[in-house]
């Protein structure tokens, strides 16, 4: 319930508030593999993200639910924006 306060703003429960909001799904990357050649949806707990003091040294990796595969590709600036998006997990990797 929601009752009116000496200012005039309502005082709205958590529960009301969100009681129109729907689940969100969990965000999933398609993926594929280069030493099988399959091709397949990851969830962001299966990715990495490493990012390096250069593109070069900036990647995902993440292991071929196929094959086994440990798989290692580039990331540009807008995969690195994707995933972090999508909730996965980051490594700063820092030059000596």
């Amino acid at each position: 319930m929601s009752e009116s306060t000496a200012s005039g703003v309502r005082d709205i429960s958590v529960a009301s508030a969100f009681a129109g909001m729907r689940s969100v799904a969990p965000v999933r990357f398609r993926a594929g593999c280069p030493d099988c050649r399959g091709a397949f949806e990851l969830a962001a707990s299966a990715l990495r993200l490493a990012i390096g003091a250069s593109s070069r040294t900036t990647f995902y990796s993440f292991t071929c639910p196929d094959c086994g595969a440990a798989v290692r590709k580039p990331a540009g600036e807008r995969i690195v924006e994707l995933l972090t998006g999508g909730g996965v997990r980051t490594l700063r990797l820092h030059a000596p």
